[in-house]
């Protein structure tokens, strides 16, 4: 199968090369009559950010996408540039993801990742180094996916740590290309499970299959969220086509059927069968269309808003909104879609239990958000 590469469902990075479709905002059940549920205060600005961590004293790590690591006051008054890292930032590439180690109170470790140009074209890697003092250093790759292809899009790399402690998960997008998530050869379009060292430790069933051995789960798009609830259930978003925007459940060995079926169609017009066609692959929990254009993910505890306990919470780019889904054991639901005026390209839990979104693009405001009074 030969397809022409298109975009994400509704642009994930600015630069992308494809039009975003337009996105119609869903009601807003959960608003206030002043339109959201929560207060909103401005705490920074940042220059094309992509996601933040935060560290226990409630300082902040933030990566902005040509390159720079933050580290950011609570206040987010002071910044000191924690690392500069040399990355392929054209298109929807750049400096993403960044994430605190489990033992991080003890080993100080820092795991990013990142786009870069190297044989046979780009792909994104995971790398990690040491908070000593206000820098990160001892930066180095850990993995990187296979195979680097042609392209600016649909990198991923998000990353999020197994409750074990020992192991990783890592996402790889299809990178506009398509074939690539079915391929057992390939971690393009695939979850990846990781030890802590960069080695792969994928699903026993489909590496004796044949697959990739860090492969955990495959036949998935732009996957640009990934978080862990309190029970151990791995939940993942990612952009569909032309609508079809997914959050997924995530379970070891199973196909989520990209390209082969979506909730969306080709941007040239041609459909695609959708999931009801194929009870072999993995449906969607999920579904938006008109899409959302989901960006960051996060589990929400419950500290500020008990309502919320547990729910996802998503960035909504094309859709410029901060986007709830009900979670109810290992089945969601639509929630609340509050309109945020702005891309939201991340989304975070503060030690209080505020949430936390960053918007996308330049001079990009944090926000944080608390209950109304």
């Amino acid at each position: 199968m030969l397809l022409v590469a298109c975009n994400g469902g509704g642009s994930d990075a600015p630069g992308t090369v494809s039009p975003a479709p337009t996105a119609t905002p869903a009601p807003t059940p959960g608003a206030t009559a002043g339109g959201v549920p929560f207060a909103t205060r401005e705490v920074a600005t940042f220059n094309a950010p992509w996601a933040m961590t935060f560290l226990p004293d409630g300082r902040m790590l933030v990566t902005e996408k040509g390159g720079t690591l933050l580290l950011v006051s609570a206040d987010g008054a002071q910044r000191t540039t924690a690392a500069t890292i040399p990355v392929d930032s054209a298109g929807q590439g750049g400096l993403m993801d960044v994430v605190l180690a489990p033992d991080f109170a003890s080993s100080r470790r820092v795991y990013l990742s990142y786009s870069v140009a190297g044989n046979g074209g780009k792909g994104v890697v995971l790398a990690r180094g040491v908070l000593d003092g206000n820098r990160v250093t001892g930066i180095g790759e850990l993995f990187r996916a296979t195979p680097f292809v042609s392209g600016d899009g649909h990198y991923s790399g998000r990353i999020a740590f197994a409750p074990d402690g020992r192991h990783l998960f890592f996402t790889n997008g299809e990178r506009q290309k398509f074939d690539p998530a079915q391929d057992p050869r390939a971690t393009l379009g695939k979850v990846l499970r990781l030890t802590l060292d960069g080695q792969p430790a994928g699903d026993p069933g489909l590496t004796a299959r044949g697959f990739h051995p860090a492969v955990w789960s495959y036949g998935h798009r732009n996957l640009l969220g990934i978080a862990f609830d309190r029970q151990g259930n791995l939940w993942e978003q990612e952009m569909g086509p032309k609508g079809g925007d997914e959050v997924n459940l995530i379970v070891a060995g199973r196909n989520y059927g990209y390209p082969l079926v979506s909730e969306g169609d080709h941007y040239d017009g041609r459909p695609i069968p959708r999931h009801a066609t194929r009870p072999d692959l993995e449906a969607p929990k999920v579904a938006w269309n008109p899409v959302i254009s989901p960006g960051g993910l996060m589990v929400y505890s419950g500290k500020l808003f008990p309502q919320w306990a547990g729910d996802l919470f998503i960035g909504g780019l094309s859709s410029e909104a901060l986007v709830r889904v009900d979670v109810d054991g290992t089945n969601a639901a639509k929630g609340d879609q509050w309109p945020m005026n702005a891309r939201i390209r991340e989304v975070e839990e503060g030690p209080d239990g505020a949430i936390w979104v960053l918007q996308d693009g330049s001079n990009a405001k944090l926000l944080k958000l608390t209950p109304r009074r």
